[in-house]
Formats: structure tokens, C-alpha cells, sequence
């Protein structure tokens, strides 16, 4: 059996410099704090569930506090993804053009990747603080909605980053020729 091998050079971490093999620990520690978080979000669906069929045991606002926590937490797993090139690729049309184009093309879909993750933390950190004026809270705990809002921001920002730092090294990569 074959070793699976990465999609591309830039993916693996030992062509990273010593800026990207930091952002890949901080971007891999999101990524854990997100797992932990959805983890804790299926027990308490799971003992929600089953104690509502068995006991009659229900947690309090379980379906509010899985939508308030699962959006923060997928956003913690878009860096860590995108460091690593695990993005969804359609190649039907390039896959024969030569390595350094492939490389450019890759390095202008990480600025445009960046560019969308610094608008989006721009637009949630402005939505959190509308709603945080409000003061809107969630209907059955009565928690500040706009809190887990603020939530994303980080994973959103941090994937301007990343994007930004890719966009460097792929466009290095391509104008060396090489990784």
C-alpha cells in the first residue's frame, strides 16, 4: 500500500518557516479547543436526548446553546485547514498546467481566502456589537447573544492570517520553481 502524500509541498510543515510552524501550533490548538467544544456539544445532546426519553430529563436550552457554540466552533477549524491545504479542490482544469502556475493560482485563492476571513471577522465583531447594544439575549437561558457572536471572530481573523501568510509562501514557491 502507497503512503498517502500531501496534495502539494506547501502543505507540509517542514517547508514552513518559523512564523508558519507557529501559526500551524497556534491554528492546531484552535482546531483542538473547537473538537473539545463540539465533543461537549454531543454530550449534552446525548444526556438531553436520553434523559428526556428515559427520565424525563431535559438540559435547559440545549438546542440554544448548540447553535450559539457550534458556530465559534467550526470557525476554529478554518485556519488549521486551510495551513494545511486541506481546502476543497476542484482541478478538473488544471491539473496539467505546469507546477509554477499551479502555484500562483493557489497563492491568489489563499489572498482571496484571507481577504473573505478578514471580512468576516469585520462583519461578526460588527454584528457582536450590534446586538450586544441591544441587548438581545437568547430566549429560554437568557444569555447574551452577542457573546458567542464575538466568539467566531478569532477563527475568522485568524484565517485572514493564514491566508495571508500562504499567499507569501505560495507565491515565493512560485516564483522560485520550487518549494
Amino acid at each position: 500500500m502507497q503512503e498517502p502524500q500531501a496534495p502539494t509541498p506547501y502543505a507540509l510543515k517542514d517547508s514552513f518557516g518559523a512564523g508558519g510552524r507557529f501559526l500551524l501550533t497556534l491554528t492546531r490548538l484552535m482546531a483542538i479547543v473547537g473538537g473539545f467544544i463540539f465533543v461537549g456539544l454531543v454530550v449534552m445532546s446525548v444526556i438531553s436526548i436520553v434523559g428526556r426519553k428515559t427520565v424525563g430529563f431535559v438540559v435547559p436550552g440545549d438546542v440554544e446553546v448548540l447553535q450559539m457554540l457550534a458556530a465559534a466552533a467550526s470557525a476554529s477549524f478554518f485556519p488549521y485547514c486551510h495551513l494545511l491545504h486541506g481546502d476543497v479542490r476542484v482541478d478538473f482544469f488544471t491539473h496539467k498546467l505546469p507546477q509554477k502556475t499551479l502555484w500562483a493560482m493557489d497563492a491568489v485563492g489563499s489572498l482571496l481566502v484571507g481577504l473573505f476571513g478578514a471580512l468576516l471577522a469585520w462583519r461578526s465583531w460588527a454584528g457582536a456589537m450590534t446586538v450586544k447594544e441591544s441587548g438581545e439575549t437568547s430566549m429560554i437561558l437568557a444569555w447574551p447573544v452577542w457573546i458567542p457572536q464575538a466568539f467566531m471572530v478569532p477563527g475568522f481573523a485568524m484565517l485572514a492570517v493564514v491566508g495571508g501568510y500562504m499567499f507569501a509562501h505560495q507565491m515565493r514557491m512560485s516564483l522560485r520553481g520550487r518549494p
